[in-house]
């Protein structure tokens, strides 16, 4: 049986059995095992899984910026008709930037201290025939366009001047200033306070509806999933193991790992003190179960589950599950 894709037809950017490793200490660690999702045009989706699960390993890999002991074992990354894997490095910095934005965790590490945020900004139009006029006037536009305030006098403000706010709307100023049809954004609100948090992601859905532009949204927190993305996949251990429409997913789960993060969303103070937490934690990368990867923390898991590893199968049309007590586990949930 061919492996299931979490998405219902190539779009902008087509994801096919992606796998990574990482080199430590003479061993292997696989980090991303057979990975597939579309992702269509306007589209906002969401990679959701704890720390460790490989998500931000994911969208590295897709525009082949991984750390030097990480090694893209197979698969295959279709963006406009081109297989990113296959291009030179040469050939990649011409789509980083310019077709596909990234958007850091933490502004304030991901921008040059010694740059001003105009500069910064500009980086990305270099080698344009664009007047320095012209390029001054593009990057005021795309200030503007992430809503900083007095665009004229940030421009020549430095990072350590601005709050944590302003630092991460100069960031997807940055990814945004060539017009890219992706924005990657990997955990963009992490480092914020909840107000700050709110704001950034109604303005990326803002930007995604009068851009076009498509995101894909790396997160821990389905709550933000909830607020921003149209379809998801959660991730586990390196694999998929649910994607689908997040109304779908969200009315039924068929993951139990994926009800255990959604059993532990503070839903107002109704909620207060009845939030379940998902026993257990993340298994190490050098030390990944037989099996469903999820078992020693499911209290579903049966005999089976802890000998075969399930494949990604269809729940229901699109929705997709890596789950083989799927099709009950709305009946097991009520239990």
């Amino acid at each position: 049986m061919g492996r299931a894709r979490s998405g219902s037809a190539p779009g902008v950017l087509s994801v096919r059995d992606l796998s990574v490793s990482y080199r430590r200490g003479g061993r292997t660690l696989g980090v991303v095992n057979g990975v597939s999702f579309d992702v269509q045009p306007g589209e906002i989706f969401g990679l959701v899984g704890e720390s460790g699960s490989g998500k931000s390993t994911v969208i590295r890999s897709l525009i082949k910026l991984l750390p030097a002991n990480a090694v893209i074992e197979g698969g295959e990354v279709m963006f406009a008709g081109r297989s990113l894997l296959t291009l030179r490095e040469r050939e990649m910095q011409t789509i980083r930037g310019r077709d596909i934005g990234m958007v850091f965790q933490d502004p304030l590490n991901s921008l040059n201290p010694v740059m001003t945020a105009g500069e910064q900004i500009g980086e990305t139009l270099k080698g344009s025939d664009e007047s320095g006029r012209s390029r001054r006037d593009r990057i005021l536009a795309a200030m503007r366009l992430v809503h900083l305030p007095e665009p004229t006098r940030l421009y020549d403000a430095y990072p350590h001047e601005l709050s944590g706010g302003l630092r991460q709307r100069v960031a997807i100023a940055i990814a945004l200033v060539a017009s890219p049809k992706l924005l990657l954004a990997d955990e963009p609100t992490t480092a914020l306070d909840v107000t700050i948090q709110d704001q950034i992601l109604k303005l990326l859905i803002e930007l995604r509806g009068r851009l076009g532009t498509s995101v894909i949204l790396v997160t821990h927190d389905l709550g933000i999933v909830a607020q921003t993305c149209q379809r998801v996949a959660v991730l586990y251990a390196g694999r998929i193991v649910e994607s689908g429409p997040v109304e779908r997913i969200f009315a039924q789960p068929a993951h139990p790992y994926t009800a255990g993060l959604l059993q532990s969303i503070p839903r107002g103070p109704a909620s207060e003190g009845r939030l379940k937490g998902i026993g257990g934690t993340p298994p190490s990368l050098d030390s990944i179960p037989a099996g469903c990867p999820f078992h020693p923390r499911c209290r579903f898991a049966i005999a089976t589950c802890k000998e075969n590893r399930p494949p990604l199968v269809p729940h229901e049309g699109s929705h997709l599950s890596a789950c083989i007590r799927h099709r009950e586990l709305t009946e097991l949930l009520r239990g």
